[in-house]
C-alpha cells in the first residue's frame, strides 16, 4: 500500500470532485440527446413498396429541439442540484434518523471530538447520534457550518475510550481529506441520474403500450412496425440503464478503497492507538448497524458498510465493486504500524 500526504490526498479529492462537477452535465445531456433522437426515430417513419416499414434520424431537427431544450435542462438540474448539495444535511439525517447532541447530554463524546481538533488542528464539526444499539459511525458534510460526525448509541455504549478516539479520528480525518465533499457530490449526481433516467424509461414505455399497442390493428405491417418500435425502445432503455449503471459505478471508484486506507492512518495518527482503531473495527464488523438505512448512496459513509455479501462467485463480484476495502486487511495494516 503506498501512502499520500494529507495535502496531497486534498488536492485529489478537489480535483475529483471538479471533474465529477464537469461529467455530470455532459452525462444528463446525453441522455436528453438520446431521449429526443428516440423520439425522432420512432416518428419518421413510411412502407415501402415492399410493405417493410423504413425509419429514418433527423438529426437537424433533434439538434434544434436539443438547443432548445439545453437552457431549460441545465437550468432545472442546476436549481435540482443546488438545493440538494445545500441540504445535504437534512437528506443524511432523514435518511439515518440522527439527531444532534448536546455536551451536556453526551460529555464523554464532545470531550473526545474536541481533544482530537485540537490535535490535528482543525474546527470543531457537529456532533449527531443515532439511536441504535448496533456499531457504526459516519461523517459528512461539504463545509464548516455542515461537517458532522455521527455515531449510533450502540458504538458509544460498547467501545472504550480510547476505541472511540481512533474511530472518530478516522471521521475527522475524511473530513479533513475532503472525502466527505465529494461523496455528497456523488451521492447527489447519482440520485439526479437514476430519477432522469427512471423518468424518461416509464415516459417510453406508457407512449408504447398506451399509444402504439393499445391501438388495436389487424394489419400486419403496423403490427411490424410496432414490433421494431417496442425493440427500439427496450434498446434505448438498456441503454439508458447502461449509462446511468456506468456513473455509479465510476462515483463509486471515486470513493475508492484508498480513501479509507488513508483516513485509517489518519486516525491511528490522531489517536496514537493504531491498536486501538483495530480492536475497534473488529468489534464494529461483528455487528456493523444502520440495517434500516435502506439507501445504498448513504450507507458509503459508514465506517464499515453493512452489507451482507453471499458466499461463493458473488460474493467476489460484489467485493470487486464495494466502496470500503476488506475489513480483515484494513486491521491487518493497523497492526503493523
Amino acid at each position: 500500500m503506498r501512502y499520500v500526504g494529507m495535502h496531497t490526498q486534498i488536492r485529489r479529492n478537489n480535483m475529483l470532485t471538479t471533474m465529477l462537477l464537469l461529467l455530470f452535465p455532459v452525462i444528463i445531456l446525453g441522455m436528453v440527446w438520446v431521449f429526443l433522437a428516440l423520439v425522432n426515430y420512432l416518428g419518421n417513419g413510411y412502407y415501402d413498396q415492399y410493405g417493410n416499414i423504413v425509419r429514418h434520424l433527423d438529426s437537424a431537427t433533434v439538434n434544434y429541439y436539443f438547443m432548445n431544450a439545453l437552457p431549460w435542462v441545465i437550468g432545472g438540474v442546476g436549481i435540482w442540484f443546488a438545493i440538494a448539495y445545500f441540504s445535504n444535511t437534512a437528506m443524511v439525517r432523514a435518511a439515518t434518523g440522527a439527531r444532534p447532541v448536546t455536551r451536556k447530554e453526551n460529555p464523554k463524546i464532545y470531550n473526545i471530538v474536541e481533544n482530537l481538533c485540537i490535535a490535528c488542528n482543525m474546527d470543531m464539526p457537529k456532533i449527531n447520534i443515532v439511536d441504535d444499539p448496533q456499531l457504526n459511525a459516519f461523517a459528512s458534510g461539504i463545509d464548516k457550518k455542515s461537517y458532522t460526525v455521527t455515531l449510533t448509541t450502540g458504538i458509544i455504549n460498547r467501545l472504550n475510550d480510547d476505541e472511540l478516539a481512533g474511530v472518530i479520528g478516522h471521521e475527522l480525518t475524511h473530513i479533513r481529506n475532503h472525502d466527505t465533499r465529494l461523496l455528497i457530490t456523488s451521492v447527489i449526481f447519482v440520485g439526479i441520474v437514476s430519477t432522469i433516467m427512471s423518468i424518461v424509461v416509464q415516459m417510453m414505455y406508457n407512449a408504447f403500450w398506451f399509444g402504439g399497442m393499445s391501438s388495436r390493428s389487424n394489419d400486419d405491417e403496423d403490427n411490424r412496425g410496432n414490433g421494431i418500435s417496442m425493440i427500439a425502445v427496450f434498446v434505448i432503455g438498456a441503454l439508458c440503464c447502461a449509462i446511468a449503471y456506468l456513473f455509479t459505478l465510476l462515483t463509486r471508484f471515486a470513493i475508492s478503497r484508498k480513501r479509507e486506507y488513508m483516513a485509517d492512518a489518519g486516525g491511528a495518527e490522531l489517536c496514537g492507538n493504531p491498536l486501538a482503531l483495530a480492536s475497534a473495527l473488529r468489534k464494529i464488523s461483528g455487528d456493523p448497524g444502520l440495517d434500516n438505512v435502506k439507501r445504498d448512496d448513504i450507507a458509503q459513509l459508514f465506517i464499515i458498510h453493512p452489507q451482507h455479501f453471499a458466499p461463493g462467485m458473488m460474493n467476489f463480484f460484489s467485493s470487486l465493486f464495494s466502496t470500503h476495502p476488506d475489513t480483515r486487511k484494513r486491521i491487518e495494516i493497523l497492526e503493523q504500524f
